[in-house]
């Protein structure tokens, strides 16, 4: 089976190295890393990721425009998104653009890798803490 396709798209560069570190230490390949929304939207219909890693708060797009964008394309990319936002609203906003998971920021450690498996086979994962 060939490993899973991740793009990366957060604006802290210390973010992305820590996601790059454990996605590829769980066997998932990095295909592309981006530092703004825009760069999210251009790159996942250029590089047709099966999981797109968005944050929510970046520059020139926030990552739920962003993944309006990626949604309008009629592309099939699974959408986790990757946040320090835990309020009812927000969760609602980013999940109603069809995205699989939402992951708490300070939750990576434990819930990244499992979110990932669920967007794989497009199912629902809600960090704990945010329900």
């Amino acid at each position: 089976m060939s490993k899973l396709r991740i793009l990366l798209a957060d604006d802290n560069t210390q973010v992305l190295e820590y996601l790059r570190e454990l996605l590829a230490a769980n066997g998932c390949e990095v295909i592309g890393v981006v530092t703004d929304g825009q760069s999210a939207v251009d790159a996942a219909a250029q590089l047709l990721p099966d999981v797109l890693l968005l944050d929510i708060s970046m520059p020139k797009l926030n990552g739920i425009q962003a993944a309006r964008r990626v949604r309008e394309s009629k592309a099939s990319i699974n959408i986790v998104f990757l946040t320090a936002h835990s309020d009812l609203e927000t969760r609602a906003a980013a999940m109603e653009t069809g995205a699989c998971c939402y992951v708490l920021k300070p939750r990576l450690a434990t819930d990244l890798i499992p979110a990932v498996e669920f967007a794989k086979d497009g199912r629902r994962f809600v960090s704990p803490g945010c329900e």
